[in-house]
């Protein structure tokens, strides 16, 4: 195994060299990938390991999915990204090579992992499987963040490589659609293996959220909504189901319960600093609360950098459950508030400190009851929507929804579901886009920072990128 992470970290290199084609005459990845590696099944197995490090270390961030939300306003320690500000240029713009770096690993696999022939095929066939999903997964999240972007199917294994303009989000959508079906086809088994690892239900979760994403935000057919409702549903078919305990999903000493589709493994000193640290405080912010003994704070690991916003603090009501495990508010002698924090990743306290160690979960049960209705809502079959979000209200402890039943108010009262289903759970900014989409919410109306300004949803590519490749185009709505 050490062997085989050291091969992924020197190609690693290679590609950060190759990748400045124009710049650098670099060498070939393939002098290592083709004469001495993709030989036997380790090599795969062992690649894979190395992959699901990199797909863990694009995923613990706020910056793509949260910070432009109307979730977060500024904490006690800043400081807050240009994206929270809504003030993204392409002078400041988010870079996406490390989303692209991520899929060229995951092209190497799908390249060699078929032409291996010894060894258990079910593990090369899984590995594969992974490889499409994460592929898939990082294109998802490339046509969220920034729409039209480039198609990639092979590893740079050359520094003599064509440059890709953008595609059309709806043909990057097509190859996210396909890699599912490869993935699905490619699983050995149609359960879970482990929970840290991508398996064929969590290839049915990502299927029915990209055929949301693609019905609301890419003009598709009611199909996507039908066939979302069936991944939704084969998704929980292995077995995944609501806990009864809501505190329980994301509690480390609970991993990879029965709520679980799949999440990524944390622990001290192997991975900590999940995300969540940046929304806790640091001990000398709170050491005169009354109620410190019960705040998730840290002498090292924390800054909170972001607070809840009252926006979304006061989507729950006085007896959703929900919202002391998602919220707590430090005050001091005189009652006097010091600062409202996240409660939903408190880590786990050790005798010298606290480490954030609570596991990034991708995909869960109560998602996929939410992915079904608002599929059904959006077929206009609101009862049936009724009887899933009625689930996940009744495990909230709020009750049925006895609100209005047209299809606007109920789509409304399903994002704010939503909202406090999955505080922090990185979907509140693509649910935001996919809602306005999808003509539920002016999303200009709902993000303060968003108001009485025309940024585009999709953010701006660095002009640097467009220096190294002349075929790219700078997003809409963006003056280089």
């Amino acid at each position: 195994m050490r062997k085989q992470l050291y091969i992924y970290t020197a190609i690693c290199c290679l590609v950060s060299f190759a990748s400045c084609k124009k710049i650098l005459d670099a060498p070939p990845v393939s002098s290592i990938t083709n004469e001495s590696y993709w030989k036997a099944e380790g090599d795969v197995t062992g690649y894979m390991t190395g992959i699901n490090a990199d797909f863990r270390n694009l995923m613990n961030t706020t910056l793509y999915f949260e910070d432009r939300s109307d979730v977060f306003v500024l904490g006690l320690e800043g400081a807050t990204t240009t994206a929270w500000a809504q003030n993204l240029t392409p002078l400041n713009a988010p870079n996406w090579i490390n989303f692209y770096n991520l899929i060229h690993h995951c092209n190497l696999v799908i390249k060699y992992a078929p032409t291996i022939t010894t060894g258990t095929a079910a593990n090369i066939n899984r590995a594969l499987a992974q490889a499409y999903f994460i592929r898939a997964h990082t294109y998802f999240s490339l046509i969220r963040t920034w729409g039209n972007v480039p198609i990639v199917l092979q590893p740079t294994e050359s520094a003599e490589r064509d440059l890709p303009a953008r595609a059309p989000a709806n043909e990057v959508m097509a190859l996210i659609l396909s890699d599912i079906e490869e993935a699905l086809k490619n699983f050995p088994e149609n359960g879970f293996v482990n929970k840290n690892r991508v398996s064929k239900p969590a290839v049915y979760a990502l299927k029915a959220d990209a055929l949301l994403w693609k019905n609301k935000v890419l003009a598709g057919t009611t199909s996507d909504l039908e066939a979302a409702i069936t991944a939704a549903d084969l998704a929980l078919a292995s077995g995944a189901s609501l806990l009864s305990n809501f505190s329980e999903i994301h509690a480390t000493d609970k991993r990879k319960n029965a709520e679980i589709i799949f999440s990524f493994y944390f622990l001290r000193d192997e991975k900590s600093d999940q995300y969540g640290s940046r929304l806790k405080p640091r001990d000398i912010f709170v050491a005169a609360a009354t109620n410190v003994a019960q705040l998730p704070f840290s002498k090292n690991g924390a800054r909170s950098v972001y607070a809840p916003s009252a926006k979304i603090q006061i989507l729950f009501a006085a007896n959703d459950v929900r919202k002391a495990n998602s919220f707590i508010t430090a005050v001091d002698a005189a009652n006097n508030v010091i600062g409202v924090f996240d409660n939903k990743f408190r880590g786990t306290a050790y005798p010298d400190d606290r480490y954030y160690e609570n596991e990034i979960v991708l995909y869960r049960a109560a998602e996929m009851i939410l992915f079904k209705a608002e599929a059904l809502a959006a077929l206009n079959r609101i009862p049936e929507a009724k009887t899933e979000l009625d689930k996940v209200r009744l495990r909230a402890g709020i009750g049925v929804y006895t609100g209005a039943m047209d299809k606007l108010s109920f789509e409304k009262e399903l994002l704010n579901e939503r909202g406090r289903e999955f505080w922090m759970e990185l979907k509140r900014w693509p649910d935001l886009v996919r809602f306005h989409f999808g003509g539920t919410i002016n999303i200009y109306n709902e993000v303060p920072n968003l108001l009485g300004k025309s940024i585009p949803l999709f953010s701006p590519i660095p002009n640097t990128q467009i220096f190294l490749n002349p075929n790219l185009k700078q997003t809409e709505g963006y003056v280089n």
